[in-house]
């Protein structure tokens, strides 16, 4: 496991050493991303997922999502195919999922589980699902409520780890772990990827199972608001889907995620700006790197 002194401190001088995939051809070249999730009360979470990754690079974006949401969400973003899923009683996704669904699933480079999903067993069922129907290399991005099933059934990831990205808050962490974080994150993301094989970015914190370990201190207070994390995740499969492996996802889209934040203190403030502000500003920190 990675000690303190072996984490390395993200900065653009380190990320500029590490280069992202440049994107070229149309954008079939730049990978498709299919963000699974939302309910009938959740739709917000799907949007900023996806919408995130097409900023961040990617060159399809497909979502699926509960039933009641889905026209209003091909409104929403016209740049997205959008299927709808069937829902329970109470308007979660139902873990069944979909025969439309699973074709998507076996033709998309990159799939994001989790947000905005009410229901741990009924998503457990659903991961289960989409893992069985997924395309040899195929990556994932586990978020959210998939990573509460995820906590409950650790077996769900036993075949995927090694093309997985695990976005876990700190609550989510302590989920994973069964247990209360230690205070010391870069040990706490250290000990996910232990106990699951997938990279992890907890909170800032990045690890890898070869031992790779990341931090960054460039994060503010103010991207602790509804929603952030939907558009961190969509930021790691965007750069999936143009070819960065889990490790440079991961803390490319840590990066990222923190550096669009501080682009809006400076116009804004510490506090009080919106997750979806914080997809606009995506394409200009990458350039910034």
């Amino acid at each position: 496991m990675p000690q303190p002194d072996d984490t390395r401190v993200l900065s653009p001088q380190l990320l500029r050493a590490w280069p992202l995939p440049e994107p070229e051809g149309d954008k079939a070249t730049r990978g498709t991303v299919l963000v699974v999730g939302g309910s009938r009360y959740t739709p917000g979470a799907v949007l900023l997922a996806g919408t995130a990754a097409l900023r961040a690079g990617a060159g399809v974006l497909q979502l699926a999502t509960a039933a009641d949401n889905a026209q209003a969400l091909s409104i929403a973003v016209p740049e997205a195919m959008v299927v709808d899923l069937p829902t329970t009683e109470d308007g979660s996704v139902d873990g069944d999922g979909s025969d439309r669904l699973f074709e998507l699933v076996g033709r998309a480079d990159v799939i994001v589980i989790g947000p905005g999903l009410d229901d741990i067993e009924e998503t457990a069922s659903l991961m289960r699902r989409v893992f069985e129907a997924a395309a040899d290399g195929a990556r994932f991005v586990v978020d959210a409520y998939a990573l509460g099933a995820l906590s409950r059934q650790p077996g769900l990831l036993s075949t995927k780890a090694d093309g997985t990205v695990l976005t876990p808050n700190v609550d989510e962490a302590e989920r994973l772990l069964d247990r209360e974080p230690s205070g010391d994150l870069d040990a706490d993301a250290a000990a996910v990827v232990e106990r699951f094989g997938a990279v992890v970015s907890l909170y800032g914190h990045v690890a890898a199972p070869d031992g790779g370990a990341w931090r960054d201190e460039n994060a503010d207070v103010g991207l602790g608001t509804s929603g952030s994390g939907d558009v961190a995740s969509g930021i790691v499969a965007g750069l999936l889907a143009r070819g960065a492996d889990p490790a440079q996802a991961a803390c490319w889209g840590t990066f990222l995620h923190a550096t669009a934040g501080q682009r809006l203190v400076e116009r804004m403030g510490r506090t009080g700006y919106l997750a979806r502000e914080l997809v606009d500003e995506i394409p200009a920190a990458l350039s910034a790197i």
